[in-house]
């Protein structure tokens, strides 16, 4: 366990830099969305106003603002969509990275005094760590925009919403923010089984070369389907037989064997396919 967590903590060092970059790219780029979306806002409402309409006519055809406005803007989800990019990308540098340069560093990793697995449970871990690092930093960031917003635009111009009613309102936010604990570990835990499936795929690779991106390829696209085998026959085959509840025991049931048998075959290309 002591090896694990000086694994982990050595990989979160390296991706330090990463994240501040990525958490300084979120809160600037939203709160820059938060004054642009205000300022046109108001001035179309001050246009409006000093013109033909008056304020009860203006709120009448263009209704109040709300945070909705700012979130369905470029400014608050091109920096949501980069993390999301960084973070996939980050899921094969954290293993192609050890392999790069004169004195490749992954030799010195392997030959550490502890299981080999070990190693890939600080990265996967790693993944994790940064994933949750982010989205609670967008849960903080969320009720200070909507004060920020607040100091922009006057109360009777405004429509406020709490966090989880803003959350709720967008359902492609509601997969990054679980709405409740039963979603958060469907959601996170289909994704730790995918960066399981890529890690495995990374290490045929790495093992086998050219052909190893080949059997990467295979083994990925076999994985998958596994894992949505029951969807297939139920929806394909058996047409409609199973209930929402069973369907979704079996399909946590068949990620839980993937995840299984990509943790104990990554185990064994460690441990016996590359070679220090």
């Amino acid at each position: 366990m002591n090896n694990y967590l000086k694994l982990v903590n050595f990989e979160i060092n390296r991706i330090a830099k990463l994240f501040a970059v990525l958490l300084g790219i979120t809160f600037i780029t939203q709160m820059i969305g938060v004054i642009v979306k205000s300022r046109q806002y108001m001035n179309l409402a001050n246009e409006s106003i000093f013109g033909e309409m008056t304020q009860a006519q203006f709120l009448e055809q263009v209704g109040q603002m709300s945070f909705l406005q700012v979130a369905k803007s470029l400014w608050f989800v091109t920096p949501i969509a980069l993390c999301i990019a960084g973070i996939g990308f980050y899921i094969f540098l954290i293993w192609y990275r050890d392999w790069i340069g004169k004195n490749t560093f992954v030799y010195r990793l392997l030959m550490l005094p502890t299981t080999r697995l070990n190693i890939f449970y600080a990265k996967i871990t790693t993944i994790l760590a940064m994933t949750f690092g982010l989205v609670a930093f967008q849960l903080i960031l969320l009720p200070i925009e909507m004060a920020f917003m607040k100091t922009l635009v006057p109360d009777e111009f405004r429509s406020d919403m709490t966090v989880k009613a803003f959350v709720a309102s967008l359902p492609e936010l509601n997969i990054v923010i679980a709405s409740s604990i039963g979603e958060f570990f469907l959601y996170y835990g289909a994704g730790l089984l995918v960066v399981s499936i890529l890690f495995t795929a990374i290490l045929l690779e790495r093992c086998f070369r050219w052909k190893g991106i080949l059997a990467g390829i295979i083994y990925t696209g076999l994985a998958i389907a596994v894992w949505l085998l029951p969807i297939f026959l139920h929806k394909f085959v058996l047409n409609g037989f199973f209930y929402p509840m069973e369907l979704l025991v079996l399909e946590i049931g068949m990620g839980l064997i993937v995840l299984t048998a990509s943790i104990w075959f990554s185990r064994f290309l460690l441990m016996k396919k590359i070679t220090v």
